[in-house]
């Protein structure tokens, strides 16, 4: 038997080849518990992330009119619909576009983003826009 601390991997497919034979007495059942709830925190981190830099693109949409082309256009497509794609495989991620503390974490990440790529330290300090009804709304891009 491998031990989750020796080697994760070859715990992971014991701990599957386990559950397919139903030997549930032999399960590392807390490590189990931990793998689970870290596959939840991963797809969060996902969407996160991929908010954070369609909003990062969205902030040098509006403060950079001059700039603004098809590639950026096509990264804030891109993000609208990986981030659809995982609310879609994941429904209960959705109440996270409402949660202000980590709505406040992902616009801090896209400012961050925003000002490392273009080098203006001028946007807002709380996100400007509704995240469901603008952010993710095809079409949409700020004035």
């Amino acid at each position: 038997m491998h031990t989750y601390e020796q080697d994760v991997h070859a715990w992971a497919f014991e701990q599957a080849r386990l559950l397919r034979e139903g030997r549930f007495e032999s399960l590392d059942v807390e490590h189990i518990a931990d793998e689970i709830e870290a596959v939840g925190r991963s797809e969060q981190r996902h969407v996160g992330n991929a908010l954070a830099v369609l909003l990062a693109h969205l902030l040098k949409w509006q403060f950079q009119p001059k700039r603004r082309g098809a590639s950026w256009e096509k990264t804030i497509k891109a993000q609208r619909k990986e981030i659809g794609y995982a609310l879609d495989e994941s429904p209960s991620l959705r109440p996270k576009l409402q949660e202000p503390r980590w709505l406040d974490m992902v616009w801090a990440r896209g400012v961050a983003q925003a000002v490392n790529e273009t080098g203006l330290d001028c946007f807002p300090e709380q996100c400007p826009w509704v995240v469901e009804d603008e952010v993710l709304a095809d079409g949409w891009l700020p004035g």
